[in-house]
């Protein structure tokens, strides 16, 4: 048990030093050519000020999925991480080719949904009950797969947030390979994501000197839907929908809004509640503490979750998850009072 421990220990300090070293290396590397080569502009709808150069996200993925694919040969079984990482690297590609010209929406969400699919299909545990048919079911999952794919990318939209929103589920799903060790391939990928953003953050902190990018951003969101997705597996479907309960909830409640008024959902705005915080007065680094300390309230909630497993309580966690969110969302959609005055 002890030898086992420190194995699962050593494994998972090596993915996330190992992300954390690559992501800064890579990112040295990567800039000048970003910078001449990926600036973004900022317009009517942009968070920032003055061209910035986005692809970040290059750094972070491949970070990643080397420092995972790395420590992962120390097992025999890693499938379904080929499977997952390849995936990611097709999203990349059509992020990197939306963030120099973009996409027409019809053909990106196709693609988007193929990428989803061969993950959903990669993944043999069950999420809803067993009366409802497999093929229904992996439907399901592909839309929802294909929704928190985008809804990851409508968030990167503001210096840290994804760093706020995504260190804290990485590092409680790498955690959770203490009590789960089959899931082996998810904690290591988790853990490696973790340290390859936190190696991301200090070229991402207000005022960002880098973007993540859609070349970031979509395959970060794949990666975490799958780990996501993985948890939900194992019977912890409610902590797999408490620890991103902040992005599902600004996100899904700002499409229903523009779906009600009749926009372009697929064209870009500033109708997200982190957006409007920054409209009412908050700093785009207040914006991410808040993030990030409500994601440690949720990370909480879905371990109480985990630790007793009764309905009463899921549905109890899930409840109070939703206020909490509900609440920032209402101070994020208020002017501060220094402001307003």
């Amino acid at each position: 048990m002890i030898a086992s421990s420190f194995l699962t220990l050593a494994c998972l300090t090596a993915a996330l030093a190992g992300g954390a070293v690559l992501s800064v290396l890579l990112i040295v590397v990567l800039k000048p050519l970003l910078v001449r080569y990926a600036l973004a502009r900022p317009n009517a709808r942009s968070s920032h000020k003055v061209p910035t150069p986005q692809g970040g996200g290059i750094a972070v993925l491949a970070a990643c999925l080397a420092a995972a694919g790395a420590v992962l040969l120390l097992f025999t079984e890693t499938y379904p991480f080929a499977v997952v990482a390849a995936a990611a690297a097709g999203l990349a590609i059509i992020g990197a080719v939306d963030d120099i010209r973009p996409l027409p929406a019809v053909p990106r969400l196709v693609l988007q949904t193929v990428a989803v699919a061969i993950v959903v299909l990669a993944s043999h545990g069950r999420v809803l009950p067993d009366a409802i048919p497999l093929a229904v079911e992996q439907a399901i999952l592909v839309f929802g797969g294909v929704w928190f794919v985008n809804l990851v990318n409508f968030m990167d939209g503001l210096d840290w947030i994804t760093v706020a929103e995504m260190v804290p589920v990485t590092a409680f799903i790498a955690a959770l390979w203490f009590i789960h060790p089959e899931t082996t391939p998810v904690g290591i990928v988790a853990a490696a994501l973790c340290g390859a953003l936190l190696g991301f953050a200090p070229f991402n902190k207000p005022v960002a000197r880098l973007f993540l990018g859609d070349v970031g951003s979509l395959p970060i969101g794949l990666l975490v839907g799958w780990m996501l997705l993985e948890l939900a597996g194992t019977g912890a479907l409610a902590a797999a929908l408490l620890l991103p309960l902040y992005y599902l909830m600004d996100a899904t409640i700002t499409l229903l809004r523009r779906l009600a008024r009749r926009e372009k959902v697929w064209e870009a705005h500033r109708s997200h509640f982190y957006q409007k915080a920054t409209d009412n007065g908050f700093s785009a680094l207040q914006v991410s503490a808040h993030v990030f300390g409500l994601n440690l309230a949720l990370a909480g909630l879905a371990a109480m979750t985990l630790v007793w497993s009764s309905g009463a309580v899921q549905a109890a966690a899930l409840a109070l998850g939703a206020g909490l969110v509900g609440l920032l969302l209402k101070r994020f959609s208020q002017s501060r009072p220094e402001v307003a005055r």
